[in-house]
């Protein structure tokens, strides 16, 4: 574990806000900031959506890795974590861990929904 816990995680749905705050927190704590997508995409040469198609299963044991990125000062954002374990990993590797929550019918009017595999599910789940 690292004593110098300086790392912001925000977490939560795709459209909740997390690149919204992130772009605010970073300047304003001077930090770097990652997008987790994002970064997993590059390690792994493929798309969130192409991960899924193989298997939840698949993309999270991505996630789980990329969590464990040995970085400092950064303000650092993913979906919601589905793994108990990679939450318990980012509260002991960060010093603040945020969910942001927003209503989904909002999501739903910024959020292109063909490429987003998880909100395709809850819309399924929840016929909206």
């Amino acid at each position: 574990m690292r004593k110098d816990k300086t790392n912001v995680v925000l977490i939560g749905m795709m459209g909740c806000g997390k690149t919204t705050i992130a772009k605010l927190l970073k300047d304003k704590l001077h930090k770097q900031w990652i997008d987790m997508d994002q970064y997993i995409e590059n390690q792994y040469q493929m798309s969130i959506s192409q991960m899924f198609d193989i298997s939840e299963d698949y993309f999270r044991e991505r996630e789980t890795a990329c969590c464990l990125i040995a970085k400092q000062n950064i303000v650092l954002f993913l979906q919601v974590v589905g793994l108990f374990s990679v939450m318990k990993i980012l509260k002991l590797e960060t010093k603040w861990v945020y969910y942001i929550d927003r209503p989904i019918p909002l999501i739903l009017e910024d959020v292109d929904t063909s490429s987003r595999p998880l909100l395709k599910r809850v819309l399924k789940n929840y016929d909206l």
